[in-house]
Protein backbone atom coordinates (compact mmCIF):
# COMPACT_ATOMS: atom_id res chain seq x y z
CA UNK A 1 0.00 0.00 0.00
CA UNK A 2 2.87 2.37 0.73
CA UNK A 3 4.15 1.84 -2.82
CA UNK A 4 0.83 2.89 -4.27
CA UNK A 5 0.63 6.03 -2.17
CA UNK A 6 4.21 7.05 -3.02
CA UNK A 7 3.60 6.37 -6.71
CA UNK A 8 0.38 8.39 -6.65
CA UNK A 9 2.19 11.33 -5.03
CA UNK A 10 4.93 11.20 -7.68
CA UNK A 11 2.36 11.06 -10.49
CA UNK A 12 0.31 13.91 -8.98
CA UNK A 13 3.50 15.96 -8.71
CA UNK A 14 4.28 15.25 -12.35
CA UNK A 15 0.79 16.25 -13.47
CA UNK A 16 0.90 19.37 -11.29
CA UNK A 17 4.25 20.39 -12.78
CA UNK A 18 2.89 20.10 -16.32
CA UNK A 19 -0.27 22.03 -15.39
CA UNK A 20 1.65 24.80 -13.63
CA UNK A 21 4.06 25.17 -16.58
CA UNK A 22 1.43 26.16 -19.10
CA UNK A 23 1.84 29.76 -20.19
CA UNK A 24 4.97 30.43 -18.15
CA UNK A 25 8.31 31.76 -19.27
CA UNK A 26 11.41 29.60 -19.24
CA UNK A 27 12.42 31.12 -15.92
CA UNK A 28 9.07 30.20 -14.36
CA UNK A 29 9.31 26.67 -15.71
CA UNK A 30 12.68 26.15 -14.05
CA UNK A 31 11.28 27.41 -10.75
CA UNK A 32 8.21 25.15 -10.91
CA UNK A 33 10.22 22.06 -11.86
CA UNK A 34 12.79 22.76 -9.14
CA UNK A 35 10.15 23.02 -6.43
CA UNK A 36 8.24 19.96 -7.62
CA UNK A 37 11.48 17.96 -7.83
CA UNK A 38 12.44 18.86 -4.26
CA UNK A 39 9.00 18.39 -2.70
CA UNK A 40 7.37 15.54 -4.63
CA UNK A 41 10.07 13.65 -6.47
CA UNK A 42 13.01 13.53 -4.05
CA UNK A 43 11.45 11.87 -1.02
CA UNK A 44 8.89 9.64 -2.68
CA UNK A 45 10.92 8.55 -5.69
CA UNK A 46 13.90 7.69 -3.49
CA UNK A 47 11.55 5.70 -1.23
CA UNK A 48 10.13 3.77 -4.19
CA UNK A 49 13.51 2.99 -5.68
CA UNK A 50 15.09 2.07 -2.34
CA UNK A 51 12.38 -0.23 -1.11
CA UNK A 52 11.79 -1.92 -4.45
CA UNK A 53 15.51 -2.55 -4.84
CA UNK A 54 15.64 -3.90 -1.28
CA UNK A 55 12.82 -6.31 -2.06
CA UNK A 56 14.49 -7.46 -5.28
CA UNK A 57 17.79 -8.19 -3.57
CA UNK A 58 15.96 -9.56 -0.50
CA UNK A 59 18.11 -7.63 1.92
CA UNK A 60 16.69 -4.95 4.20
CA UNK A 61 19.92 -3.02 4.37
CA UNK A 62 19.91 -2.32 0.64
CA UNK A 63 16.83 -0.18 1.18
CA UNK A 64 19.21 2.34 2.73
CA UNK A 65 20.02 3.37 -0.84
CA UNK A 66 17.22 5.90 -0.36
CA UNK A 67 19.50 7.79 2.03
CA UNK A 68 21.86 8.29 -0.90
CA UNK A 69 19.21 8.97 -3.53
CA UNK A 70 17.23 11.56 -1.57
CA UNK A 71 20.02 14.16 -1.24
CA UNK A 72 21.10 13.62 -4.85
CA UNK A 73 17.60 14.20 -6.23
CA UNK A 74 17.03 17.09 -3.80
CA UNK A 75 20.25 18.82 -4.87
CA UNK A 76 19.28 18.39 -8.53
CA UNK A 77 15.95 20.07 -7.74
CA UNK A 78 17.74 22.85 -5.84
CA UNK A 79 20.04 23.47 -8.81
CA UNK A 80 17.04 23.65 -11.16
CA UNK A 81 15.33 26.08 -8.78
CA UNK A 82 18.41 28.29 -8.52
CA UNK A 83 18.78 28.28 -12.31
CA UNK A 84 15.24 29.57 -12.52
CA UNK A 85 15.75 32.23 -9.87
CA UNK A 86 18.98 33.61 -11.31
CA UNK A 87 18.15 33.21 -14.99
CA UNK A 88 17.86 36.46 -16.87
CA UNK A 89 14.66 36.99 -18.79
CA UNK A 90 15.52 37.78 -22.37
CA UNK A 91 12.07 39.35 -22.73
CA UNK A 92 12.95 41.99 -20.12
CA UNK A 93 16.19 42.95 -21.87
CA UNK A 94 14.66 43.52 -25.30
Amino acid sequence: MAFVIALIIVLVGLIAAFQLNEGRSEKGRYIVWGIITMIAFAPFLSFLIGVLYGMMVRNGWTASIMMILFPIIFIIGLIILLLGIYKNNEEEHK
